[in-house]
């Protein structure tokens, strides 16, 4: 009978593409497969049919086929939301695409230029450029445009700027009274909340709100908190509607089927980002310039007794330049290590306290990461993981607390 079904449903999708949205939800209604936000074109559908479109992308931005996911159980074919709506004739004005480009193949920190994707004709406008060096939109970019949608794929961790491009979408909607529809799509790091408060006067891009490092909100859910917290400033509220992943909770576990940014190829490495990263603020290397991206640690100047792994950055695709380019790094090889389940420090204190160069240690860049002054003095004054820890946790009820008030699922 299941045979039967499943060719049933086959047949249907060989003989009309456009309806593949309406089989994946059937199906996974059955099986409790996660259907993320961009899945559901039905809902938002309607919403969009006879309007001009911007839509903040990039390249996790899919629509998963059902067809590899019922055969093989994973996310192995899918079409791009911008391709999937045009055949649907909705009108596309824009792209809007952030950090790492619209094909998500830029390294970390780079200036993209506006483009015209080729297979489309449409104009990509970077918010991670020169021109738009901060994420921010003008009117001019929101010209003619009636609706936006944003939907790129986030692994929850505040120094991951996709949630400042959120930010400045939300608010440029809010100004030009531009109604937002976001896809909602699940955060691989939902599982806990840690790490210190960004305090307001070390906010940057890699930090716009006093929130800790790892949040547990899927994107969605962190929209609504910057509409409820008034963080747009000046009264400003985003006129949003999310579409919600289906059959997905806080513990559901998903794996992510595109890697979201060039330096974070593999669920490991998601894993042991919101830990590692703190390292870009040091003289310490996490990888890049290698394949083992966030998932190795190591410096020239660790004490090469204790510290018995070795690797040499170059430059690659991920990164152009990487810290300590061509030189051997000595540290640790994490990809064995069972998954966090909160901000591990051991390897930060460990490594301040067995390198050779202490004063060179931490740079500017440390702060803003940490989103506070305080853990780079309590690491340099010994104290404690232990004593670190009980430090953040009034910052962390009370944020709690808040972040209660936002959450969908």
């Amino acid at each position: 009978m299941l045979k039967r079904s499943l060719f049933l449903v086959f047949s249907v999708l060989a003989i009309n593409p456009l309806y593949c949205n309406v089989k994946i939800i059937n199906y996974d209604k059955i099986t409790n497969k996660i259907i993320v936000g961009a899945e559901s074109i039905n809902e938002y559908k309607p919403l969009i049919l006879s309007k001009k479109i911007g839509i903040v992308a990039n390249h996790t931005s899919v629509i998963f086929k059902s067809t590899n996911r019922l055969l093989a159980n994973e996310y192995l074919d899918y079409t791009h939301l911008v391709d999937s709506l045009l055949k649907l004739n909705i009108e596309i004005k824009k792209i809007f695409t952030p950090e790492h480009g619209y094909k998500g193949e830029k390294p970390n920190g780079a200036n993209i230029s506006d483009d015209i994707d080729k297979k489309t004709g449409l104009e990509i406008i970077s918010l991670h450029g020169k021109k738009r060096k901060y994420g921010e939109l003008s009117n001019e970019d929101l010209e003619g445009i009636e609706m936006m949608i944003f939907d790129i794929q986030d692994v929850g961790v505040r120094f991951y700027t996709h949630i400042s491009t959120l930010h400045y979408v939300m608010k440029a909607c809010a100004q030009n009274n531009i109604p937002l529809i976001l896809l909602d799509r699940p955060n691989p790091n939902i599982h806990y909340v840690d790490g210190p408060i960004l305090e307001s006067e070390n906010k940057s891009f890699v930090g716009m709100h006093n929130v800790p490092i790892v949040y547990g909100m899927t994107i969605g859910e962190y929209a609504n908190m910057i509409n409820g917290e008034n963080w747009l400033g000046n009264d400003l509220k985003c006129d949003l509607k999310i579409i919600k992943i289906k059959n997905y909770n806080r513990k559901s576990n998903y794996s992510l089927p595109i890697k979201p940014s060039p330096n974070l190829p593999n669920d490991k490495s998601i894993n042991l980002y919101p830990s590692l990263c703190l390292f870009e603020g040091t003289n310490v290397s996490v990888g890049r310039g290698t394949n083992e991206q966030f998932t190795i640690y190591g410096s020239p100047f660790l004490d090469t007794k204790i510290y018995k792994y070795r690797f040499i950055p170059k430059p690659n695709t991920g990164s152009s330049s990487p810290k300590n380019n061509g030189l051997v790094c000595f540290g640790e090889q994490l990809s064995s290590v069972q998954n966090f389940k909160k901000i591990e420090l051991k390897y930060l204190i460990n490594s301040y306290n067995n390198s050779s160069n202490k004063d060179q240690f931490f740079n500017s860049f440390f702060i803003k990461l940490s989103g506070t002054k305080k853990l780079k003095d309590q690491i340099i004054n010994n104290l404690n993981e232990k004593e670190i820890r009980a430090s953040w946790s009034k910052g962390l009820n009370n944020f709690k607390k808040i972040r209660s008030k936002y959450l969908i699922y």
